[in-house]
């Protein structure tokens, strides 16, 4: 589904990413992770075409960027970003926020057909937050309007959700309550992207972790395979313990005496 191969950015005199090479197939739920700065954020605006690298090659949904309007690839592509949010009219009702997902519009200035206020209900149903329909987008919580840019992301049906640090902002009531329906994406036919740099968000939806780190990427493949001691212990520069429960992992930090080095 997604394909990166050598991508090289750099921005002025500084290289942001080098030599990248990433493989997304059909079926699989990825994390991209690591610290900030790493690069996490390049690499979604790769896939969406909102950025192009300064070397290198781009796929997907079997299309290559360079030769195609990406704006029909755009169409089959959900996102969820907190700068999307801002751009949002806090006014609107929910439900028509929702709905503007199906044209990707930022607001409606004409009448919206009924199915698609239908279609829209529905999906504020499905993320249980239908009785705030009516309400005013601005009356929502932070968490709560992450959920509604998750079903407007839906409204589209899209092969592909990407999500850039969702739960950014939040705190942990909102956002197990939203990972809990995140999480419920595995019932659907779609591929999912999740950037953060909490690896605890690593819910039982996600099958696949790309390790950031210094613009490169240090380590891809199952979250088992990622996410060992030794490979975050020397991403993080940090003496790092994972504990799994329940499918999801939980990183500890072993205390480090004074001028110990790893």
């Amino acid at each position: 589904m997604i394909h990166l191969r050598d991508i090289t950015f750099k921005r002025e005199e500084r290289t942001i990413l080098s030599g990248v090479n990433l493989d997304i197939q059909k079926g699989e739920q990825w994390v991209v992770l690591g610290r900030n700065g790493s690069g996490k954020t390049t690499l979604l605006e790769f896939i969406t075409a909102y950025q192009f690298p300064s070397s290198g090659t781009v796929d997907v949904l079997g299309n290559r960027y360079g030769t195609v309007d990406v704006r029909e690839v755009r169409k089959q592509i959900g996102y969820i970003s907190q700068s999307l949010i801002e751009k949002l009219t806090m006014r609107d009702p929910v439900w028509e926020v929702v709905a503007t997902g199906e044209y990707a519009f930022l607001r409606f200035y004409q009448d919206i057909p009924a199915e698609v206020k239908t279609k829209a209900l529905g999906l504020l149903d499905e993320v249980g937050l239908l009785h705030t329909a009516n309400q005013a987008l601005s009356t929502l919580s932070q968490g709560e309007r992450k959920k509604v840019m998750l079903a407007r992301a839906l409204m589209q049906d899209p092969k592909l959700l990407i999500m850039d640090e969702p739960c950014a902002g939040l705190d942990l009531f909102e956002r197990e309550k939203l990972l809990v329906d995140l999480d419920q994406l595995r019932k659907r036919d779609i591929t999912v992207i999740y950037v953060t740099h909490h690896i605890e968000e690593i819910v039982p939806l996600f099958t696949h972790v790309a390790l950031v780190h210094n613009g490169t990427i240090a380590a891809a493949g199952t979250k088992e395979e990622v996410l060992k001691p030794e490979v975050l212990s020397q991403a993080y520069d940090l003496p790092i313990l994972v504990d799994w429960h329940d499918g999801r992992p939980w990183i500890r930090v072993q205390p480090l005496e004074r001028g110990a080095s790893l």
